[in-house]
């Protein structure tokens, strides 16, 4: 592209400079016209051969009314219109004409390069290598021939060519193509790995769990490629209008050049004049400013988007993000992280020991009795007492279903688990205000206090309502399947105007039904899921955000919209950028509209020169495609 468009330059010079000698010999010699005819014809050709050339082959496809043909038509009626009886030569203005019209094409093929250059830089997270260990050595080969379960060695400042797992090493990861964020996550043995990150610390060795086309980058390049497929309103509209509008002036231009001179009384006089305003109504009337600058707006948002890690998989979810009146959250895995954490430790034990001595001596207990258990509560337990490895014998492991667990722990039989266990113990248990799961601790009998474990809040939830509300976002509302209890305590925390708990997926998919026929027309619905178990309610809404991470397949595939990096407040930039892209394109449509109606009806009383058609058409699509480039921003 880059190599055609400085040829294009090149031809634009050349085809200047020739077009100014041109004028020079015109205005100090007496040649014929027929003469300066054949200079003129050089830059004409020069600049503008293609155009005639693209016009030529689409009169054969049967592909009239284009921008090339309309091009091609004036400026030859402005070559020859100087042989007509009382002309004078429109020689320079038709190559002037065909000389601008190419700028604007160079201009439009500038900022379409542009666009596809942005987002190609931002996916630029397909690598060509693979290094993968076969038969004990290190093979360089093409990602696309290493199979699932081979295992590849990412060295440091590479890029991850597929999705895996660690079995060897710890580094930290640049996701900056995934997520737009330019925070290292850190990486070790045994945790999941994707394609599309870059390698900045220690040697990898990662087992492979998917091939090359199903991997992460694979199916985000393919989804931002295949964006441009799905159009908005606007684009639609564009081309419907054009469908219509081209054909219309060029009838205009028709009746304008012939219906004046045939009712003058002296068509041969006339015709000459008339002609000159059809040609100057021929130009004016190309479309290319809409056709160009209005998908090149969306192109541009969509490409903004996902720089920011917001992946929006057409032109049309960019409008209807532009028009949000409701949002509504899942909660598990959008507005909190989806994973228990230890929120709170109430000890009893000695008065003798310090607060930190008895929350230290719970979690100690807690972890080492859960040691063995795979449940995430017991993982939570375990995340928060990390030194399990201190020597303690933990013995006689029993998990009792509906209670919790009991062991040994250095000969004392201590229990985990919740009231009812305490009570079959002989633990005289106390109870806890706080929301989430309480787990009880005793040690042969003796009560020694409770951790609470609950769902974590994501950091950015309550600053996500917040920027919604203050973009004009009428109606928040969280949808979850947790008791009303906790359902009301994260609403709470959070700002959301509604809340409604003790849901199951179809009950979700009611609610948002409900919330569509509330909504005022003309306005949509976004629902914001985790996309693993919310697919239905995600195709449900006007527009289905999913909180996509680090690969997670599910969220790709099913939303409209994928979050690349699970932050909620991500929703409020797509807004933004959305309102920006349907601002600017409709600043296009209506500049173009308005420039070229004022031209065409000057033209249409002789007031308007062949240099205001410049204007209105290849000045109009230069400003229009320069307006489009701001949404790359």
């Amino acid at each position: 592209m880059e190599k055609e468009n400085k040829i294009a330059l090149w031809k634009i010079i050349v085809s200047g400079l020739l077009l100014a000698a041109a004028v020079a010999v015109e205005k100090y010699s007496d040649l014929s016209t027929w003469q300066l005819l054949l200079i003129y014809m050089v830059p004409y050709f020069m600049v503008g051969w293609d155009t005639l050339r693209e016009a030529g082959e689409k009169i054969f496809k049967g592909e009239l009314l284009d921008e090339d043909f309309l091009m091609s038509v004036a400026t030859i009626g402005a070559l020859a219109i100087g042989f007509l009886p009382n002309t004078e030569n429109q020689f320079p203005e038709a190559v002037v004409v065909m000389l601008f019209f190419q700028i604007g094409e160079l201009f439009e093929s500038i900022a379409e390069g542009k666009s596809r250059k942005s987002i190609s830089s931002l996916m630029n997270i397909r690598p060509d290598a693979a290094f993968v260990e076969r038969d004990g050595k290190l093979l360089s080969i093409n990602p696309s021939e290493v199979a699932v379960g081979e295992m590849i060695v990412i060295k440091p400042g590479g890029k991850v060519p597929l999705d895996g797992v660690v079995v060897e090493g710890s580094s930290s990861l640049n996701t900056v193509a995934l997520t737009g964020e330019s925070i290292p996550r850190d990486i070790s043995v045994g945790d999941s790995i994707v394609s599309g990150c870059v390698n900045q610390g220690g040697l990898l060795r990662v087992r492979v769990t998917k091939s090359f086309g199903e991997s992460t980058a694979s199916k985000i390049i393919d989804l931002v490629e295949n964006a441009s497929s799905n159009k908005s309103r606007s684009e639609n509209f564009i081309t419907r209008f054009a469908r219509v509008y081209t054909p219309s002036v060029v009838a205009a231009a028709v009746l304008l050049a012939l219906l004046p001179p045939l009712l003058s009384g002296s068509f041969m006089a006339a015709f000459p004049t008339w002609l000159y305003r059809a040609l100057i109504f021929l130009i004016v009337s190309c479309p290319c400013a809409l056709v160009i600058s209005v998908p090149l707006s969306f192109f541009g948002g969509i490409g903004g988007a996902s720089r920011k890690g917001i992946l929006v998989k057409g032109s049309n979810y960019l409008e209807a993000l532009s028009k949000l009146d409701t949002v509504v959250f899942d909660k598990t895995g959008t507005l909190t992280k989806g994973v228990f954490e230890v929120n709170a430790v109430h000890p009893l034990g000695s008065p003798l020991e310090s607060t930190e001595e008895k929350e230290k001596k719970l979690l100690h207990l807690a972890a080492h009795v859960e040691s063995f258990s795979t449940h995430p509560i017991a993982i939570s337990l375990r995340n928060a007492y990390p030194h399990i490895d201190d020597g303690c014998s933990v013995e006689n492991v029993e998990e009792i279903a509906g209670r919790g667990v009991r062991a040994k722990v250095n000969g004392h039989l201590v229990c985990v688990g919740n009231s009812k266990m305490m009570e079959e113990a002989g633990a005289a248990w106390k109870p806890c205000e706080k929301v989430g799961t309480i787990i009880h601790i005793c040690s042969d009998g003796e009560y020694l206090g409770h951790i609470i474990v609950s769902d974590v809040i994501k950091d950015d939830a309550k600053a996500a309502i917040a920027e919604l509300k203050t973009l004009g976002v009428r109606r928040t509302v969280m949808l979850t399947g947790d008791k009303k209890e906790v359902g009301e305590y994260v609403a709470s925390q959070v700002g959301v105007d509604e809340y409604r708990a003790d849901l199951l997926p179809a009950d979700k998919v009611s609610c948002v039904e409900s919330l569509l026929k509330d909504k005022p027309a003309g306005k949509t619905l976004a629902f914001v899921g985790d996309g693993i178990n919310d697919a239905p309610v995600l195709a449900r809404a006007d527009v289905g955000i999913a909180m996509g991470g680090l690969g997670s397949d599910a969220a790709i595939e099913a939303a409209d919209v994928v979050l690349m990096d699970d932050k909620p407040s991500k929703i409020a930039t797509g807004i933004r950028i959305a309102r920006r892209t349907l601002r600017i394109a409709n600043e296009n449509t209506w500049f173009a509209i308005g420039i070229k109606l004022l031209v065409l009806c000057l033209a249409t009383f002789g007031l308007a020169t062949m240099w205001m058609s410049v204007f209105a058409d290849v000045g109009v699509t230069v400003l229009a495609v320069l307006n489009s480039l701001r949404t790359l921003r």
